[in-house]
């Protein structure tokens, strides 16, 4: 009881050779985890600070009370753009709110992982068939890596319902790039792909980390400027950026207005009363904020292309006039935000920039019931999946180790971490694959070296993260797709394909969904799992029948299959290869009445039933309809290979009397012998 309560305990008594490897592993780890967890948190729309939070007390939490010894939970690539995603309808990026947000998304996603696993519902996961996962984590893959983009080539991306279409309009900004930018985001994938090859050992993320800042402050790749407006001398870009402040202003007002008008209903509310006047003006805001939402990154995408370049006038006032004509060795000025009503100028690269330092506080996650309704589907797929994704893990390595896995008890740790992590400012966590496999690979024998992993970053939260300063931001995207992309397995998709072409189909839609859908990643997963569904319905509803002919060898196979001809033109033996019940009754009926057509002269039909399992209400008032109509007709129906429980549920119903004891047969070789010698001597 102990153990189930505190699995943790499980580690206990230590010994020296165990800590010894866990501290290795854990050091091992911690060096990929911190950069790790700050790319993924800008993934998820967040400062780089919430991706270390993530990366403390959830990782220690779902290390003490998951199943598996070498999984390792923290920030992963896929639930953190499924975070941005599912959060970006409801709040602008970089606000308070949209970090409020997605620290409530992590809750409902640790209560619903933990409901899941103390009802035992872990078989959920089975919903989804592999050619599904597989579909989904191919797009997923892809659209991690590509949403990055726009951070390897630094311009800005708009961010609509069309993952698609914004990532066009960012390949048609390519002309605007900045190159330092490119060389910065190139280099790293090329440096860390020559480090895995020729210095495996060496961490190759946090090697191009230290290599990437070290680089950045030394040639001041960050060069920022706030300016007044009337600093802008060109008069476009002057109204362009007048525009985008206003539009930005305009978003502000609307979001406390809703915040006003959420208080008075709240107020009312406790009185038992309505005011619908006041939901329709907040259905009313919620509709200008979606289209000021629209115009505004539609407007900072426009601003953009507006290029300046600083002149000093004679009274000596820095002024940005458009600039000339330059070459790709020169950089000019472009728009990068609004600061107190000023105008913030970039014309260098982004960097990370001010990290708080220290741990993170406590806090109550905001609870909006309206708001977490409207992120209930989400927050599901969103539970699901980053178990199926857990749950993969530790099943490859607890074959390797020959580890028991109880999948319900991960997923009381995953959620357990969820929940935690959330009232301390974590966003949502999961298993990570590659953290995992490099524990397992650096001799990890328990937890301990999660813990141990987790003490490296709380470490750098106290005393490191000054030195991140100057981190590029395209550094952080370039180890996020090399993270992401080698997870793209279309081998596996022909795989699924060539082992039965409709799953294939099925992962391709999958696959197709997700990238059409996108950013909403969990409606490409509903798809794939609507189409299993259907699949699995079509199969059952119109399982396999054959009639049956005779090989050479005397064994029976399907006559049209195998181009047998038939056993007897007097009777018809056939196959139906599925349960009897009301989802299949009509078909199994065509099916006998479709064998009888071919052979006009049959006066009995045998169906060999060994593949029927069970028999429901409706499949024995079918079989009870069926018989008495052939026998109007002259035709006997008879049985063969039915299972004992079928045998006894026809007994309950009286069937076996119906049809006469003398016509249900144990097996198809004593029903074929009778059928012989009854039908074929007799015509003979």
């Amino acid at each position: 009881m102990l153990n189930r309560l505190f699995p943790f305990l499980r580690w206990f008594p230590l010994q020296g050779e165990s800590v010894r490897s866990d501290l290795v592993a854990g050091i091992t780890v911690s060096l990929i985890l911190i950069p790790q967890s700050m790319a993924y948190a800008t993934l998820a729309g967040l400062p780089v600070v919430y991706g270390l939070y993530a990366a403390f007390l959830p990782v220690m939490i779902a290390s003490m009370w998951g199943a598996s010894r070498f999984l390792h939970t923290g920030p992963v690539a896929l639930l953190s753009l499924m975070s941005a995603a599912a959060i970006e309808p409801l709040a602008s990026r970089g606000t308070d709110e949209f970090i409020a947000l997605s620290l409530t998304l992590a809750l409902m996603v640790g209560v619903l992982r933990l409901a899941l696993g103390a009802f035992r519902m872990g078989v959920l996961i089975n919903l989804a068939s592999h050619p599904v996962i597989n579909g989904f984590t191919n797009a997923a893959a892809l659209i991690i890596g590509l949403s990055l983009l726009n951070t390897f080539i630094n311009v800005p991306m708009p961010r609509s319902d069309m993952f698609l279409r914004d990532l066009w309009h960012v390949v048609m900004q390519f002309p605007l790039a900045h190159w330092p930018t490119i060389v910065f985001g190139v280099g790293t994938l090329v440096a860390m792909s020559l480090l895995k090859k020729w210095l495996p050992r060496l961490p190759g993320v946090l090697a191009v980390v230290v290599l990437g800042t070290v680089l950045s402050a030394a040639i001041g790749f960050e060069k920022t400027a706030v300016v007044a407006p009337e600093q802008i001398v060109d008069a476009e870009a002057r109204t362009a950026y007048t525009q985008y402040a206003q539009l930005e202003a305009a978003l502000a007002r609307n979001k406390t207005a809703q915040g006003e008008v959420r208080k008075q209903i709240a107020t009312l509310a406790k009185t038992l009363a309505h005011d619908y006047t006041l939901e329709s003006e907040e259905l009313r805001l919620l509709g200008e904020e979606q289209s000021l939402k629209k115009q505004l990154y539609g407007q900072r995408v426009a601003v953009f292309r507006y290029a300046l370049e600083p002149v000093t006038g004679a009274d000596g006032t820095l002024r940005y006039r458009a600039a000339a004509e330059h070459d790709w060795t020169t950089t000019p000025w472009r728009f990068a935000g609004i600061t107190d009503g000023k105008f913030r100028l970039s014309g260098g690269g982004q960097v990370v920039g001010n990290i708080p330092a220290g741990l993170p506080s406590f806090a109550i996650p905001a609870m909006d019931l309206g708001v977490m309704s409207g992120l209930l589907g989400t927050a599901f797929i969103m539970a699901l999946i980053g178990f199926m994704e857990a749950t993969s893990i530790s099943r490859a390595l607890a074959a390797k180790s020959r580890e028991k896995l109880d999948p319900n008890q991960e997923l009381i740790g995953q959620g357990l971490a969820n929940i935690v992590g959330s009232f301390f400012q974590s966003y949502t966590v999961s298993g990570s694959f590659s953290r995992s496999a490099v524990a397992a690979k650096s001799g990890a024998r328990t937890g301990l070296y999660a813990i141990i992993s987790a003490l490296g970053v709380v470490i750098v939260m106290l005393f490191l993260t000054k030195y991140f300063y100057h981190l590029p931001q395209p550094v952080l995207a370039a180890i996020v797709m090399s993270a992401v992309f080698g997870l793209i397995d279309f081998k596996s998709l022909r795989h699924s394909w060539n082992v039965r072409p409709s799953d294939g189909v099925v992962g391709l839609l999958t696959f197709l969904a997700t990238l059409v859908m996108a950013p909403q990643l969990a409606n490409g997963v509903l798809v794939g799992v609507v189409l299993t569904i259907l699949l699995f319905l079509h199969g059952v509803m119109q399982p396999r029948s054959e009639v049956l002919g005779r090989t050479r060898d005397g064994t029976l196979a399907g006559a049209a299959s195998h181009d047998l001809p038939p056993i007897s033109e007097h009777y018809v033996a056939l196959r139906f290869d599925a349960s009897l019940v009301f989802i299949n009754s009509a078909f199994f009926e065509q099916a006998v009445m479709k064998a009888l057509s071919q052979f006009p002269q049959a006066k009995a039909v045998l169906v060999i039933g060994n593949g029927i399992n069970q028999i429901d209400a409706t499949g024995e008032e079918k079989l009870r309809a069926l018989a008495t109509d052939l026998k109007r007709a002259g035709v006997t129906l008879m049985l063969s290979g039915l299972k004992k429980p079928v045998r006894e549920a026809l007994a309950r119903a009286g069937l076996d009397e119906a049809l006469g004891r003398e016509n249900i047969f144990l097996s198809k070789a004593m029903a074929l012998e009778t059928l012989a010698n009854h039908y074929d001597r007799v015509a003979a």
